[in-house]
């Protein structure tokens, strides 16, 4: 996802100080795209020696705080964009970790001792997610709307995560007290579709901010 924009500079008369910092959407993009393939991973079925947790630690600190701090740099360079993906999106990782370290895993945890009621638990705690995905799939809605204005690449980023929010969302609703579902394979593999869109256009912002030779097509804006 692609999100830096455009800007006309205008000639100086005379001599400045250019005060700027560097763009920090590569930041945000590899944050969000190393966090979103770990839980995808898993949600898709890949990992089955594991303990299904890899992604924890790194929705909190890599694409949690990382992808934070990427927002509030966008904000500087005056990003309106970026800033509120990459902050919105820096607070959904911190908020996930959050509530399943401190909510999900201890109501699991004490339900495992009262087998009989552990179902219920389990069922109620998959709809506590997915009513949480389907929140944030509304907010991506008009995320991925207005990014046809940026260039193709950030449209099909914000695309491919509406499809996940949207699919995982209905997988945890319908998938009761049972683990996992095909319906929460699928999703984890549209999120794997997506957590590789982000690294390619991370990829590409960094080309461009290098301004070396390589760079990365990012396609034309689909509404100007």
């Amino acid at each position: 996802m692609s999100v830096s924009e455009d800007r006309t500079v205008q000639p100086a008369t005379t001599p400045t100080i250019v005060s700027g910092i560097a763009d920090p959407a590569p930041l945000g993009l590899a944050a969000f795209a190393l966090t979103t393939f770990l839980l995808s991973a898993n949600n898709a079925g890949w990992m089955t020696h594991a303990s299904g947790a890899a992604f924890l630690s790194y929705a909190f600190a890599y694409g949690g705080l990382a992808q934070l701090l990427a927002g509030m740099w966008e904000f500087r360079n005056r990003n309106v964009y970026g800033a509120l993906l990459f902050g919105s999106f820096g607070a959904f990782w911190i908020g996930l970790a959050l509530w399943f370290r401190f909510q999900a895993v201890p109501a699991l945890t004490a339900a495992a001792a009262h087998p009989v009621t552990l179902p219920a638990t389990v069922a109620v705690v998959n709809h506590d997610l997915g009513w949480i995905l389907l929140a944030w799939a509304i907010f991506t809605t008009y995320m991925m709307i207005m990014a046809a204005q940026v260039n193709t690449a950030t449209f099909t980023a914000l695309f491919l995560l509406w499809a996940t929010l949207i699919i995982l969302a209905i997988g945890n609703f319908n998938l009761g007290s049972a683990a996992t579902s095909t319906t929460i394979k699928i999703g984890g593999y549209v999120g794997l579709a997506t957590a590789l869109n982000a690294w390619y256009n991370s990829a590409a912002g960094l080309a461009k901010g290098m301004g070396g030779k390589l760079g990365f097509p990012l396609g034309r804006p689909l509404i100007k």
